[in-house]
C-alpha cells in the first residue's frame, strides 16, 4: 500500500494534506532566496509567443491584437487553418504571406531572451523549452544543445514528400519566400515546408527524448509568456517533481488546475491561491518587466540592461538601419518607457 500511494503521489499529484512550503514566501522575493541558494543548480525555462511581443511579433491568442485576430484577409476557413498540414497541403499560399511579414531576421531579442541567456552563462540554465518559431532564443545566444524548440524551427526546411523529404537552409528558403515563389522540391516538385511543427504533425524527437532526462533533474521551472493551452507543451508543467518551485511571469494566470481535481488532491497544474498551495508563484504582468524585477532581486539587473543594450546595438550595426515595421512601432513604444523596478512591481496574486 506505502508503494500505491507514493507511486499515485508522484505521477497524479495526490496528496493527503497540506504540504510544506518548498519556497520560503510564495513571492518573487522568495523565488529569487531560492535561485540564490545552493539548491538551485538546474533551471527550465519554458516559454510562449508573449515573450516576443515586446519585439513587435504578435502573439497568438490576444483578442484584438493576436495573430488570429488579424488574418481576414488571407480568407481562411478559420484562423487556425494556416497552421494546418492539411490545409497548408492545399492551400500554401496564406502561409508563405505571413511568413514573408514575420520572417526571422527582421527582428531583435526582447529582454527575457537575454535574461535566458544570463541564467546559461551564470551556469544555471538547464533547458530552454520555447513554443516560439521566431528563432530570437538562438539570436540572443542560447546554442542548439540549449534549446528545445518544441514546435519546430525556421531554420531548416523539408520536401514534404513522404519519398523525398530533401533538406534546404534556411537562404534557400527565405530567397523563395521573398521573391513571392511558392518554394518547390528541385528533385520533386513538391512543397516545400520549414521545418515548424504544424496541427496535424508530430513534436520533434528532441522534445520527447530531452524532456524524458531534463525533467528528472529541474530544480526551478520559470514559464514565460504562454498560455499554456496547446498540448503537449503545456503537460510540461506537471513533469517537474512535486518538490521543484515553479515561476509564472505572464500578463495572466494559467496553467491552472482543474477545480474538480483540486479538490480530490489530483492534477498538476499550478495552484496559487488555495490554502494547499506551497510552491507555485504568479507575477501578473509584462514578461520584460517580471524579468527585469527578477534579475533586479538578484543583483544583475545592470548587468541585463547593459546586455541587451549592446547585443541590440551590435544587430543594428550588421543589419544596418532597416528594421521591420513591427519591430520599430515596438522601439518607439519603448523608447519612453521606463524599466519597472522590482519594488514597483506587481505583486504576486
Amino acid at each position: 500500500m506505502d508503494f500505491l500511494r507514493n507511486l499515485f503521489s508522484r505521477t497524479l499529484g495526490l496528496g493527503g494534506g497540506k504540504r510544506e512550503k518548498v519556497l520560503e514566501e510564495l513571492s518573487l522575493e522568495g523565488v529569487t532566496k531560492f535561485i540564490q541558494s545552493d539548491r538551485c543548480q538546474n533551471i527550465i525555462c519554458m516559454v510562449g509567443a508573449g515573450i516576443s511581443t515586446s519585439a513587435g511579433i504578435p502573439d497568438f491568442r490576444s483578442p484584438s491584437t493576436g495573430l488570429y485576430a488579424n488574418l481576414e484577409k488571407y480568407n481562411l476557413p478559420y484562423p487556425e487553418a494556416i497552421f494546418e498540414i492539411s490545409y497548408f497541403k492545399k492551400h500554401p499560399e496564406p502561409f508563405f504571406a505571413l511568413a514573408r511579414e514575420l520572417y526571422p531576421g527582421q527582428f531583435k531579442p526582447t529582454v527575457c531572451h537575454y535574461f535566458i541567456r544570463m541564467l546559461k552563462e551564470k551556469g544555471l540554465l538547464l533547458r530552454c523549452y520555447t513554443q516560439n518559431i521566431d528563432t530570437l532564443e538562438r539570436v540572443a545566444g542560447l546554442e542548439p544543445e540549449d534549446l528545445v524548440e518544441a514546435h519546430g524551427t525556421f531554420y531548416t526546411s523539408h520536401c514534404v514528400s513522404s519519398h523525398c523529404q530533401k533538406e534546404y537552409d534556411l537562404g534557400w528558403m527565405k530567397e523563395k519566400i521573398f521573391s513571392e515563389t511558392t518554394p518547390k522540391c528541385d528533385k520533386c516538385q513538391s512543397l516545400v515546408k520549414p521545418d515548424i511543427v504544424f496541427f496535424g504533425e508530430t513534436l520533434p524527437a528532441r522534445f520527447f527524448s530531452s524532456m524524458q532526462s531534463d525533467f528528472q533533474k529541474v530544480d526551478l521551472l520559470i514559464i514565460m509568456g504562454t498560455s499554456l493551452q496547446v498540448q503537449p507543451f503545456a503537460s510540461l508543467i506537471s513533469k517537474a517533481p512535486l518538490v521543484t518551485p515553479r515561476l509564472l511571469i505572464n500578463k495572466e494566470k494559467t496553467g491552472q488546475r482543474d477545480p474538480f481535481l483540486g479538490l480530490m488532491g489530483m492534477g498538476g497544474g499550478m495552484d496559487f491561491d488555495s490554502d494547499k498551495a506551497y510552491r507555485d508563484v504568479a507575477w501578473l504582468g509584462d514578461c520584460d518587466e517580471g524579468c527585469l524585477a527578477l534579475a533586479d532581486l538578484l543583483g544583475w539587473k545592470k548587468e541585463l540592461e547593459e546586455l541587451v543594450k549592446k547585443e541590440h546595438a551590435a544587430i543594428e550595426a550588421q543589419a544596418g538601419t532597416s528594421l521591420h515595421p513591427l519591430a520599430a512601432q515596438a522601439k518607439a513604444a519603448q523608447a519612453g518607457k521606463e524599466p519597472a523596478k522590482a519594488e514597483e512591481a506587481q505583486k504576486p496574486q
